[in-house]
């Protein structure tokens, strides 16, 4: 039995699912029978998508998340929703100092994932939908080559919380997950060097590196009947890293 706990077919929106975390939930919610919609920053990591195997099924389109005007037309142009999930982000390491890379990091992070959440939420009123949006565990601590990043992660969980007191009212529930170190191509410069993926994985209890299936377990939870009751959550999601 999968999380998602309802039988009816369901609208779901990730927004950076056509690769890493985002494509893994957004292949979860195929498997679990819904209709999903991912997007990509560009025309390329769409076209890439189209080759995921775990993506069959899925509608594909390119959405720059700094770009409002599309934000609205995407999601405003859409017959139903009932999910959104904010995976769009990025890290520009060492090189978020620069005021400008800094504002852009932001800019993509936590106010894109802002209008997202504001053009989707006419929709989701209709249908009592939900949002899961992507923290980090920069959320709960600093990141000295990454300043933009953490600012924005940790926005997002203020900003997770404000808007599920924002929205409860119209039956909206909003979340999110904070996933720990995940083995992506973000990360893969970390995982294929020793110096720095053994004190990774001594500080991790589990003992591993987790994987962008590890999260779309705990998103499909947060989206599912199962946690009507939950919102303003930032869910870590990181193999025990936080509590060492």
């Amino acid at each position: 039995m999968s999380a998602h706990t309802t039988t009816a077919r369901r609208h779901v929106l990730v927004v950076g699912g056509t690769s890493g975390i985002g494509a893994a939930i957004g292949a979860a919610f195929l498997a679990a029978g819904d209709g999903v919609i991912v997007t990509g920053a560009t025309s390329g990591e769409v076209d890439a998508a189209a080759a995921d195997a775990t993506l069959v099924g899925a509608s594909r389109a390119v959405l720059d998340v700094r770009d409002g005007d599309a934000v609205d037309a995407l999601v405003g142009g859409l017959a139903a929703l009932d999910v959104l999930v904010n995976c769009a982000g990025v890290i520009r390491r060492g090189a978020e100092h620069d005021p400008a890379v800094f504002a852009d990091v932001v800019d993509i992070n936590l106010v894109g994932t802002m209008r997202c959440c504001s053009a989707a939420r006419p929709l989701l009123s209709k249908r009592r939908g939900c949002i899961v949006n992507t923290a980090s565990m920069l959320s709960f601590f600093g990141g000295g080559l990454v300043p933009g990043y953490s600012a924005s992660k940790g926005g997002i969980a203020q900003l997770t919380k404000s808007l599920a007191i924002a929205y409860a009212a119209e039956g909206i529930r909003v979340n999110a997950v904070a996933p720990g170190w995940i083995a992506t191509p973000l990360t893969q410069a970390l995982q294929d060097d020793p110096a720095r993926s053994a004190p990774i994985l001594a500080r991790t209890p589990m003992g591993r590196w987790g994987t962008p299936e590890d999260i779309a377990g705990p998103v499909l939870f947060l989206a599912s009947d199962a946690a009507r009751f939950v919102t303003g959550v930032v869910l870590p999601v990181d193999g025990g890293y936080l509590i060492t």
